[in-house]
């Protein structure tokens, strides 16, 4: 493609990259990515994500800004309290980069969507609060043939890895095959969490969403990669796939997203 003077100068320290360059850039702005839930997480996601020049932005959520979201959803500001997230979210990416096309989903992520918005998108980036929307996220993934980049957070903790099983990689559930019990692991808004934190691993979520969208660099597919804060350490899991996963296993018992209609009764998307 033709970029015009103004796209040269935004993206010149990525297209003086050689591992990006031109060509790249151009990928780029001709991706699409869903980003599920615009709090934490997807705050730092769509924010580089926009500012990166990927072309086409999806954000999947339900809720309105709240006052206790601006201390770590730096998407979101004091004078949007009360507007919807993907809204807001909206206004964020206008004023980054008109390049950008951010497209509104004003919903919670259920079995009844999940395939149509999923499929609509070159790949999926999960920024939930709840095991319920992450194990659909990953059930419809694997179904789709999509490339999921997820991440999670908790108090000084978090945790991140790329999802391919299209590509011979373990899924979700290689990791965890099933959801807790409920009530089993607290939540942010239970047990709190440091803002920073969410920040440095949706920072870490936006770099691997766009190295999985140029092909560049080591995938994280395979590997668990493990955040204490308070530790100020990084530690890296080895994953391989679970012949008996009940989703991408030698014997798949889990076949289509019907299981999960009962478990999101009472999920919410945020962080």
């Amino acid at each position: 493609m033709d970029f015009t003077e103004d796209q040269i100068s935004r993206y010149a320290r990525h297209i003086l990259l050689p591992e990006v360059g031109g060509l790249g850039q151009a990928r780029l702005l001709g991706a699409s990515v869903l980003v599920v839930g615009a709090g934490g997480l997807g705050s730092p996601l769509v924010l580089y994500l926009a500012a990166a020049g990927v072309g086409r932005i999806g954000v999947v959520d339900a809720d309105v800004v709240d006052l206790s979201n601006l201390q770590r959803q730096i998407l979101h500001t004091t004078d949007r309290l009360g507007m919807s997230k993907v809204e807001s979210a909206r206004a964020a990416v206008a004023a980054i980069n008109p390049d950008v096309v951010l497209e509104t989903h004003e919903t919670r992520l259920t079995v009844d969507n999940a395939e149509s918005l999923i499929g609509a998108y070159d790949l999926v980036a999960d920024g939930s609060d709840n095991f319920a929307t992450r194990f659909l996220i990953n059930d419809c993934c694997h179904f789709l043939g999509k490339t999921l980049v997820s991440a999670a957070v908790l108090r000084f903790d978090g945790q991140l890895s790329t999802f391919r099983t299209h590509a011979d990689g373990p899924c979700y559930r290689c990791l965890y095959p099933e959801p807790p019990p409920p009530d089993a692991v607290p939540t942010c808004a239970q047990a709190g969490v440091l803002g920073s934190v969410v920040g440095v691993l949706g920072s870490l979520q936006a770099t691997e969403v766009l190295k999985e969208l140029l092909g560049i660099g080591r995938s994280m597919a395979g590997r668990l990669l493990i955040l204490d804060a308070l530790g100020g350490s990084f530690r890296e899991v080895r994953l391989k796939p679970d012949p008996h996963c009940p989703l991408c296993g030698e014997t798949p018992r889990i076949t289509d997203l019907s299981l999960h209609r009962k478990n999101l009764d009472e999920a919410s998307l945020g962080g």
